[in-house]
This record gives C-alpha cells, structure tokens and sequence, in this order.
C-alpha cells in the first residue's frame, strides 16, 4: 500500500510490455509495449522506454493495455438498489420512479447510489462516467451527488436533471443557479450537462430548459427514441427550434424514424446506446444496426444498476450480439446469408473508448493512448484465469472474453486506483452501509408489502401508457396514446 501511496503523490508509473490498443484512427496493435505516465498525462509509448528515476513500474506482459472505459449514461442515484427490478419492463420502471415511489429518496440515497456506482465503475474499468442524475428532486439531493463524485478517484460529468418538475421550472430555479455557480467550476475531473426529456407536446415545454442549457454552455442529453415516451415528434421540435447541437447526446434511440437519425447526423449529435436496456426493457431493437448507416457517432452506457450490469464489457458484448442478430435476421428474412460481420468487435471497443470522449467533448484528451493525452487506462490481465490466453485478436478479446474480474490496474488522471485486481483507498465497508440506510429506507418507508409487490409493480390506471411525464398531458399514437 505505501506504493501506491506515493504514486498519488505524483510518482512517475510505466505499464511494461503490454498488447496496447492505442485507439487511433487505424484501430492497431502494439505488442510488447510500455506506455509512462508522469504528473496527469501519458509521457511516451514504444517499447522497451527510458524512463525517470525512480518510476514505478507494473509488468503489462501477457495484458491488454487500453484507454479508460467511458459510460455516457448510467443513472447512478438508483445503485443501491441493485437488481431490485430485474424483471421490470419499461412501463413499471416509470411507474416505479416517475409516479410512485421516486419522491422517497433523500439527499443521503442519493450519496449512497452514486458513491457505490462509482466505485463499482472503477473496479470494472469505467474511468469516466455521465451521472444521468433525474432523481434530484432538491439542490440538497444534487449537493449529496456531487458529494459522493467527489470522494472517488474516478472523472464523472454531472448530468443534471428532476423527473418529478418540469425542466423549465427546476432550470429557472435561483438555487440551481446558485449550485451550478457554487460547484460546476470547470474541474477537469467533473463536468456538466443537463438531462431532461422531450415529449412531443405541440406547446414544447421544455424550450424554456434548452435556452438555460444554452446559455449556461453546456451540453443537453436526452432520452430520445423511446417507445411510449419520446418520439420523433420530439426530435422535430428540438431540430425547427435549433436546439439538435453537435453537443447533444440522444440516448437510446431505438424506436426513431430514418428522418430523425437524418436531423440528428445532419447536426453532428451523437448515440448513447444501452444495449442491455434496449433489448430488455422496451425502448425498442438496439439501434446500432440503423445508425451506423447514418455515419451517428455512438457511444455505450449501461443506464441503471436497478436491472442490469454496471460494467462496458457487458455492454461490448450484448452490443455486438444484438447488432449482428438483426443483420441475419434481416438477411435470412430474404433467403440470404451474411458472409461477414457488418460490425466488428474493434468498433464497439472505440465506442466504449474513444466514441464516449467524442460524445462529452473530450475527444481531444480522453479516449486514446497517446503522449499528451490524459492518463485514464486500464489493464486487462489475470494470469489466474485460463481465459486470459492465448491472446490472438486482441479487439475480440476484450469484447467477448474479458470481463470485471480481469481488470488488473488502473488509472485516472495518472493516479493508480486499483492495481492487482483490488481497489486502492476504496471504502467498501463506508458504502455498503451508505446502501443498507438507504434499502432500510426505502422499505420500512414502503411497507414490507408494497417493497415486495415493487419489483413487480401492477400498472396503475393513469397515463403511464400514453406518457410518463407528470408535467404534461400530451399523448399522441407515438406515445401509445388513446
């Protein structure tokens, strides 16, 4: 431990003789190659390097050295209650937390979702996370957020949101002002968004939210495409009223029409596609197999631990697997066979990389292994393991063979935060009882009755089947209306 001690005060560290996948533009291998890190930032890589006295040095042999995972969409307030809604659809994770029981969270809650799920995101590789933060019902609840990001060594981008007010009322709020003034500093290690939704609704309530988003400078993220909540009604709002930026990050996508995928690629927006979600839930077929021939840059998330996994390797995986299912489905539908891959376990490795930088505007510094570029990496060996060789197709390694349990050390911002496969500083003990007040909470809260029945949850006879928005009463045939 007085190692890595001292790495975090600024010790020089070089991984040596790793398989290292830079992420450049030609998606290449480098066998047999170190990569040093000094202060924040990557120093130099090449094979067998020079480097400072006194530099600790971790053996990559045998590894898979690749940039720090990027999750552009997990909403991490609902960590502790992982699993909780395993079999949900859509439809009762809205009834769950949009009209029923998402008011009971406290600023405390929050604090504990957010410090377990960013730990959980180091511990798997995930160096920078999007909080896709909907629950923060009060500036207390988005003060406790913050706070928990700010105890974890990990780079997080507050996305900023409430589903139980309407966008324009919670953004003209003078106290959102004053914490977006009081704690957005322009850290390097947090940034800033806002995340509400886009109905659909003629009146196009959320127009007052969009002018603060463009005022303040910061990037919008929605969730767009989603069956019986958000369609293309709501894309073509936001395209005649000039909202669709090259900033903008439309998550899911899954249930859009070729206009809409038009408006978003002729805007330069991005994708944040959540595979597991998507295929799960009901917000329609993973949509990567339609936006790739749009040429919409994509990124990965995992969306919610109350279902599914908190890790990208997950996500590389189900990715690829949902994609290539369409495209034979499609072809066999016609009598043909696919011959070779139209998506290949590179392009989903870049988008859980270097397409996540791209989607928060960090392309310049994040998402490559390259001198000047940020120090977020990860290393990806487990000599214990009889899957961590042979070591063939290093792209098709980490995308179908590597998972959490794999992940050997790594890096954010040059400082080390777990290293031979054990976290280093974490405070799991502090968090699991962070999370039991929290379940403990919601439960006695509930009553035993009503927290069974919840990972079940009958369908209330109210709009949740037109629109899950409690702040308007638009409903249309896009969102499963009358």
């Amino acid at each position: 431990m007085s190692e890595w001690t001292e790495l975090e005060a600024g010790r020089p560290v070089v991984l040596r003789g790793g398989t290292v996948l830079p992420m450049d533009d030609t998606r290449g291998v480098l066998s047999g190659t170190d990569v040093l890190v000094v202060g924040e930032r990557i120093a130099a890589v090449g094979p067998a390097l020079d480097v400072p006295e006194g530099t600790a040095e971790i053996d990559a042999t045998g590894g898979v050295v690749m940039p720090g995972m990027i999750d552009t969409h997990r909403h991490m307030w609902q960590t502790a209650m992982r699993g909780y809604g395993a079999d949900w659809t859509l439809t009762q994770y809205f009834v769950w937390y949009y009209l029923e029981y998402g008011r009971l969270f406290r600023p405390e809650d929050v604090h504990a979702g957010n410090l377990l799920a960013a730990i959980e995101a180091l511990d798997a590789g995930v160096t920078t996370v999007v909080d896709w933060s909907h629950g923060l019902q009060t500036v207390d609840h988005a003060e406790a957020a913050v706070d928990a990001l700010r105890a974890v060594p990990g780079r997080f981008v507050l996305a900023y949101g409430n589903i139980q007010q309407p966008p324009a009322e919670w953004t003209a709020a003078p106290e959102f002002r004053d914490f977006v003034r009081r704690r957005i500093t322009g850290d390097d290690m947090l940034g800033f968004q806002l995340a509400f939704d886009v109905t659909g609704d003629p009146a196009f309530p959320e127009k007052p939210a969009f002018e603060v988003a463009r005022e303040l400078g910061v990037p919008v993220t929605t969730h767009a495409g989603v069956w019986g909540a958000t369609s293309d009604d709501g894309i073509r709002l936001m395209y005649d009223h000039g909202f669709m930026t090259p900033e903008t990050v439309y998550v899911h996508a899954a249930s859009l029409s070729a206009d809409s995928y038009h408006r978003i690629a002729a805007t330069g927006g991005s994708i944040s596609v959540s595979t597991e979600s998507e295929q799960s839930a009901g917000q329609g077929y993973p949509p990567t197999w339609a936006i790739r021939a749009h040429g919409i840059p994509v990124s990965l998330s995992m969306d919610t631990s109350v279902w599914w996994s908190g890790d990208l390797f997950s996500a590389m995986r189900t990715t690829l697997g949902a994609d290539r299912s369409r495209e034979h489905m499609e072809a066999h539908a016609t009598g043909g066979t696919v011959t070779h891959c139209g998506l290949r376990s590179d392009q989903v490795v870049e988008w859980a990389t270097r397409g996540g930088a791209r989607a928060i505007g960090r392309a310049g510094d994040l998402g490559r292994i390259e001198p000047g570029f940020k120090a977020d990496l990860v290393l990806i060996k487990n000599d214990a393991s009889p899957v961590s060789f042979p070591l063939l197709n290093p792209y098709g390694h980490v995308a179908f063979q590597a998972q959490r349990g794999d992940v050997h050390t790594v890096l954010v911002n040059g400082r080390v935060v777990k290293h031979d496969h054990r976290l280093v500083g974490a405070d799991l003990a502090a968090a699991r009882r962070e999370v039991e007040r929290t379940v403990d909470h919601l439960r006695s809260t509930m009553g035993e009755e009503a927290w069974l029945k919840g990972m079940n949850p009958d369908i209330p006879e109210t709009k949740i089947l037109d629109n899950p928005y409690t702040y308007t009463d638009y409903h249309s045939s896009a969102t499963r209306g009358v």
